[in-house]
């Protein structure tokens, strides 16, 4: 399992444009082969900031994703929203208490 976070820095009269692209998309990226979770976070402190959170079978269900005419054509309407270079990690988890009370 692979999760991928990704930190996008909106103009604040962009940030309308995203979630509606995101919404719009949404489901067809969380169904893409390979997902199992996608998730749509907002910085509390910097309400321009998101964060995409995914969860990935492998890097190469992630890869490709990112080598899809979906993810191209999202990613092109959402690059031009951005007020800052986006950030991107891949990660694999080494603890979790999911599930733990």
């Amino acid at each position: 399992m692979l999760t991928r976070i990704v930190k996008m820095t909106f103009a604040p009269e962009k940030v309308n444009d995203f979630l509606s692209l995101f919404n719009a998309n949404k489901h067809l990226i969380a169904s893409f082969e390979g997902c199992s979770l996608l998730e749509l976070h907002r910085d509390i402190n910097s309400p321009t900031v998101y964060f995409t959170y995914s969860k990935w079978q492998s890097e190469k269900h992630l890869e490709n994703y990112r080598n899809s005419e979906l993810f191209n054509s999202v990613w092109r309407q959402t690059k031009v929203l951005f007020a800052a270079k986006p950030e991107a990690w891949s990660i694999s988890g080494v603890f979790s208490s999911e599930g733990n009370s």
